[in-house]
C-alpha cells in the first residue's frame, strides 16, 4: 500500500507542469480558436530559459524567481508571435492557423540551437527541497510534494481570474461568440492577445518548473506536444478543471503503467483517450465543438470543375516531361521524382477527405505507413510476390481505415482530429514494439520489387503510372455523384440528410477510400526504398502531409499535389544548410500570411483578379 501511494504521489507531481502547459494550450484555443502546434516549443523555451536565468539567480528565492521571470519571458515571446504571424491570418480558417504555428515550431527549434547549443542540460536542484519525506516508509522527494500543493493553487488562480474577473468574463463571452464581443465594441485583437500571452506564460512555467525532474534539450517540444494536445481532448477543449482532472489521469496511469505494463507506456494515453471520446465525444468537463463549420477549412466555394482546355494541355506537357525524364535526366533525378510522386499520391489521399469532405484527420500516417508493412509483412513472412504484395497493400490499409473510421466518424472538428490520431498511434506502438513480426524499431529490410523492376528507370515507371493514375483517380471520384454527396456533407449536412443522404455512411465510405490510396502510396514507398520503419507511421508524417495539403490549397483538387512536390523540393535543397528549419519556417510563415488561400488558390485568385481587370479595360 506504501509503494501504491508513493506512485500515486509521483503522478501527481508529473501532472503539474503537465497541467500548467495543457491550460495555457486550453485557453488559448478556447479564445482564438487556434491549434496552436509551437505551444510544445513554449514549454521548450521556458525551460531553457528557466536554466539560463537559475545560473545567475542562485538559492531558493532565485530558483522561483526565475521560474516565474521564464514564464513571462515566453509569454512575450508568445505576444510576438500571436501579432505578426496569427493576428494577419485571423480572418483565415481556423485550421489554417495550424500551418503557420508549425512553421513557428521549425524557426523556435533552431534558433534555440544556435542560442543554447545541442547538448541537454540538467536541471538544478531546488535548495530548500533537495530531500525526500518518508511517508509510510517510502521516500517521497520533497520538491514533488512541493508541486503537488503548487498545482491547486494555479488552478484556483485561474478559475478565479476566468470567473470572477472581467477580464474573465469577456475570455468567456468570447469562447462563446467572439463577433458579438466584437460588436459590442471590445477589441478583440487586445484580448486575444492577452490570451496569448497567459496561454505561453502558462507553458513557459511548466517549462521551468519541470527542470528539476527533466532539465532540458531540444527534443522535448514535440515529446510535450503530443500529451498535451490529449490532456485538453480528454479534459475538454477550453475547460481549465477539466485539463486539471485529464492531467492527473494521464499523469498517475503512467506511473503505474510504467510499473506494471511497461509495454503500455507508449500508448497509454492515447487508449485513455480512444475510450474517452467514444463514451464522451466532446471529454469529460467539454462542451459541444460547434466552431469550423465546413471542416474548419472555411466556407465552401464555388464547385471543384473538371479541368478546363488550358489546364489539360498543362498536365499533359508536365507528363511528357516525366515521361522522358529518364531520357535526359539522372539516377539521383529519377529518385527525388519518385519521392516527390509517391508523397504527392498520399497527400491526394488526404485532401480527398479533408478538402472534399472536411475531415481533418490528425493519422493519416497509418495508412500510408500500413499499406507498407501490409506489403513488406507478404513478402518477408509468406513469401509472397511483389506484385501480388503490392495489390494487397492498398486492400490492408483500406480494412484498417474502414474499423478506424466507423469509430471515429461521428465525432467532428478537433475531436474527430485527435481520435484519429489515437488509432493511428496505436498502431505504431503495435508495429514498434511486436519485434519477432514487424522487426520493431529495427524495421524490415530487403524488400525489393521483382527483377524486372529492379532497375531505377523500370520503377520510375510504375510509380509514375500507378502515381499520377491514383491522383487522377481520387479527382475523377471528386466529380462523382460520390463526389458531390462528400461534399454536400461538408457545407451542410443537414440539408444533405434532407435530400436523402446518408452523411456520415458517405463519408465512412470517403475515409476508406482515402485510406487505401495512402496504402497504395505506402507500397510504392516500401518497394522503392526496400525498406519500411516504423517513423513512418508516426504523427510526424501525419502532420508532413497535413501541412503540404494547407499548403497548396484546401480548396482546390490540385493543391496537395503542388504543396507536397513544392514542400519535397524544396527541403531537398534546403536540407544541405545546418539550419533548415529556420528558413523553411520562416518561408512557410511567409506563404501562410501573404496566401492564406494556399498556393494554387493564391494563383487562382490572382489568374480571376486579372482576368476582371482585363474585361474592365476591354469594356471602357
Amino acid at each position: 500500500m506504501s509503494l501504491l501511494i508513493a506512485q500515486f504521489l509521483t503522478g501527481l507531481a508529473n501532472a503539474a507542469a503537465l497541467f500548467l502547459v495543457a491550460s495555457g494550450l486550453s485557453l488559448i484555443f478556447g479564445v482564438t480558436r487556434i491549434v496552436n502546434f509551437a505551444h510544445g516549443s513554449f514549454y521548450m523555451l521556458g525551460a531553457f530559459i528557466g536554466y539560463s536565468l537559475m545560473q545567475v539567480l542562485p538559492g531558493f528565492f532565485g530558483f522561483w524567481s526565475s521560474v516565474l521571470l521564464a514564464g513571462i519571458a515566453v509569454g512575450l515571446i508568445g505576444v510576438i508571435v500571436e501579432m505578426f504571424v496569427l493576428r494577419p491570418i485571423y480572418k483565415a480558417p481556423e485550421l489554417f492557423q495550424l500551418v503557420a504555428t508549425f512553421g513557428v515550431i521549425l524557426v523556435i527549434q533552431d534558433l534555440t540551437l544556435m542560442t543554447w547549443g545541442a547538448v541537454d542540460v540538467l536541471g538544478p536542484r531546488v535548495p530548500g527541497l533537495k530531500g525526500v519525506v518518508r511517508i509510510l516508509g517510502e521516500p517521497v522527494p520533497q520538491y514533488d510534494l512541493a508541486l503537488i500543493a503548487i498545482t491547486p493553487f494555479v488552478l484556483f488562480a485561474l478559475w478565479y481570474l476566468i470567473t470572477k474577473t472581467r477580464v474573465g468574463i469577456l475570455v468567456r463571452a468570447a469562447t462563446q461568440d467572439r463577433e458579438m464581443v466584437g460588436a459590442l465594441g471590445v477589441n478583440q485583437a487586445w484580448l486575444f492577445t492577452g490570451v496569448f500571452f497567459l496561454g505561453a506564460a502558462l507553458a513557459g512555467l511548466g517549462g521551468a518548473i519541470q527542470l528539476p525532474k527533466g532539465g532540458a534539450d531540444l527534443l522535448m517540444d514535440f515529446n510535450i506536444l503530443a500529451a498535451i494536445f490529449v490532456v485538453v481532448v480528454i479534459g475538454g477543449m477550453g475547460s481549465l478543471p477539466g485539463a486539471y482532472l485529464a492531467a492527473v489521469l494521464i499523469s498517475v496511469l503512467n506511473v503505474f503503467g510504467v510499473s506494471y505494463i511497461p509495454q503500455s507506456t507508449l500508448v497509454l494515453m492515447f487508449v485513455v483517450m480512444a475510450v474517452v471520446l467514444m463514451v464522451k465525444p466532446f471529454g469529460l468537463l467539454g462542451r459541444e465543438e460547434v466552431a469550423g463549420e465546413h471542416g474548419q477549412v472555411g466556407e465552401p466555394e464555388r464547385p471543384f470543375k473538371p479541368a478546363g482546355k488550358k489546364g489539360r494541355i498543362i498536365v499533359a506537357a508536365l507528363l511528357l516531361l516525366l515521361a522522358l525524364l529518364p531520357v535526359f535526366g539522372s539516377s539521383f533525378a529519377m529518385v527525388l521524382v519518385t519521392d516527390i510522386i509517391i508523397f504527392c499520391l498520399f497527400a491526394a489521399s488526404l485532401h480527398f477527405i479533408l478538402g472534399l469532405g472536411g475531415l481533418v484527420s490528425f493519422g493519416h500516417a497509418a495508412y500510408f505507413g500500413g499499406g507498407a508493412y501490409v506489403a513488406a509483412l507478404l513478402v518477408s513472412s509468406a513469401g509472397t510476390p511483389m506484385e501480388l504484395a503490392f495489390l494487397l497493400a492498398p486492400l490492408g490499409a483500406c480494412l484498417a481505415a474502414v474499423i478506424i473510421g466507423w469509430l471515429c466518424i461521428r465525432l467532428t472538428g478537433v475531436y474527430f482530429a485527435m481520435l484519429t490520431m489515437a488509432f493511428a498511434q496505436l498502431l505504431w506502438s503495435l508495429v514498434y514494439q511486436w519485434d519477432e513480426f514487424t522487426g520493431g524499431d529495427d524495421g524490415l529490410v530487403d524488400i525489393w520489387p521483382s527483377p524486372w523492376l529492379a532497375e531505377t528507370e523500370a520503377y520510375y515507371y510504375l510509380t509514375l503510372i500507378v502515381g499520377v493514375g491514383g491522383i487522377i483517380l481520387l479527382r475523377h471520384t471528386a466529380h462523382t455523384p460520390f463526389g458531390y454527396a462528400l461534399r454536400a456533407s461538408r457545407d451542410s449536412s443537414r440539408q444533405a440528410e434532407a435530400t436523402g443522404i446518408h452523411t456520415k455512411r458517405v463519408q465512412w465510405a470517403a475515409f476508406a477510400f482515402a485510406g487505401s490510396m495512402a496504402g497504395l502510396a505506402g507500397a510504392l514507398f516500401v518497394f522503392s526504398k526496400g525498406s519500411i520503419f516504423p517513423t513512418e507511421l508516426e504523427i510526424a508524417r501525419s502532420f508532413d502531409a497535413l501541412i503540404v495539403v494547407f499548403l497548396g490549397g484546401v480548396k482546390t483538387l490540385s493543391g496537395a499535389v503542388v504543396g507536397g512536390a513544392t514542400l519535397e523540393l524544396v527541403k531537398d535543397y534546403l536540407t544541405r544548410f545546418e539550419y533548415w528549419r529556420l528558413i523553411l519556417g520562416v518561408l512557410i510563415i511567409v506563404i501562410v500570411i501573404l496566401a492564406p488561400d494556399g498556393i494554387v488558390g493564391s494563383l487562382r485568385k490572382l489568374g480571376e483578379r486579372t482576368g476582371l481587370l482585363r474585361e474592365a479595360e476591354v469594356s471602357k
